[in-house]
């Protein structure tokens, strides 16, 4: 029996950490032993506390309660406390996720206590180090032990970096095994989509208020053009940007909401005929889910959906952000082989096992 600790601190691992926990619940149980700790990095409850009982995860069996702050205190705060509990547990195993702050101070914490540390999602690039995630998945990526690559070309990257074959292991993506769950579960509909699906929280938009404003004009003149709907789900940080910006919509037919919860997204997606975000993990729900994406960023990590013709870098540039909505308008996605089988836990645990 394997004692595996799961770190994750964001709503993307809460998801993410879904798959490998149900298939260690329903397939591995007399091989591993997981606790999950929650470092606190989400923690009100519309991003963190209801993805557990939604996604039918144990609860976390530590919350550092670490809250925000700056990148350097929180990952301080973080590495602490993960290093305490390992000191104290001995775990066999840490399993990160994704580029996160937390994704950081589990690796580092581990690695240095020569713990093996598990990388899902490893070896994405995005080739742009002003982003403090690729900064934390370059680093987390070099010192883990074995690397969870959910794409092709995520393999390539990390054997340019050199990584052998017993090391970086192509896994698939475990995004596209809890998008199976998931939908299989849901009751869906048949009407058909009526809005634009809108996210905006990466930093690099929501803290210059320029592109803010860009990407939030925008909106106003898509009602206008497409006669449609748009449901916007605001982030907690993206609410007060867009607060002290003092911004309101013209039009009643954008809503605004609270954070949705990753079932509520599914939904949301199924109903909409396109999806405007900056989230990496919000592009590939939308592909899985046979839609196409405006990705409101210079790059993305996610080169296999841009090279599909399934989404289009936007930037915050207005005009551009209207010319990709009319490019895509009329596209669905085929679907997404690049990703796997949609069993990429039962392969990532496998490996562990052995």
């Amino acid at each position: 029996m394997k004692r595996i600790l799961t770190i994750v601190g964001a709503r993307p691992q809460f998801i993410k950490a879904a798959a490998i926990s149900h298939t260690i619940r329903d397939f591995y149980s007399n091989r591993i032993q997981e606790d999950i700790l929650h470092t606190g990095q989400h923690y009100d409850d519309a991003m963190s506390g209801r993805f557990f009982t939604e996604l039918d995860i144990p609860l976390p069996k530590y919350n550092l309660g670490v809250g925000s702050g700056s990148h350097g205190h929180q990952t301080a705060l973080m590495l602490n406390g993960i290093e305490e509990i390992l000191l104290k547990e001995r775990y066999d195993g840490v399993l990160i996720y994704g580029d996160t702050n937390s994704t950081l101070a589990g690796a580092l914490a581990a690695s240095k206590l020569q713990v093996p540390v598990y990388h899902v999602e490893a070896g994405l690039r995005s080739f742009n180090r002003a982003m403090p995630e690729e900064v934390n998945r370059i680093v987390a990526d070099h010192v883990s032990t074995l690397l969870f690559a959910p794409t092709q070309t995520a393999m390539g990257n990390l054997q340019r970096e050199g990584f052998g074959q017993s090391q970086a292991i192509f896994s698939g993506d475990v995004m596209l095994d809890n998008v199976r769950y998931y939908t299989e579960r849901m009751q869906t509909t048949d009407n058909l989509p009526a809005q634009l699906l809108v996210t905006i929280h990466r930093d690099f938009n929501t803290d210059h208020p320029e592109r803010l404003k860009s990407i939030l004009t925008t909106l106003d003149t898509l009602v206008e053009r497409y006669d449609t709907d748009i449901l916007f789900p605001v982030h907690p940080r993206t609410g007060q940007k867009i607060d002290s910006m003092g911004y309101s919509p013209k039009s009643e037919r954008i809503r605004m909401s609270a954070p949705l919860s990753y079932l509520e997204t599914l939904e949301a997606i199924q109903q909409s005929w396109l999806v405007l975000t900056d989230s990496g993990g919000l592009q590939k729900e939308a592909y899985f889910c046979g839609r196409a994406c405006v990705i409101l960023r210079p790059e993305t990590e996610w080169v296999e959906i841009v090279e599909a013709g399934a989404a289009l870098l936007a930037d915050a540039d207005q005009q551009r952000i209207m010319d990709c909505v009319g490019q895509l308008r009329d596209i669905t996605p085929t679907a997404p082989t690049q990703f796997g089988d949609g069993r990429a836990s039962h392969a990532i645990i496998q490996h562990i096992i052995s």
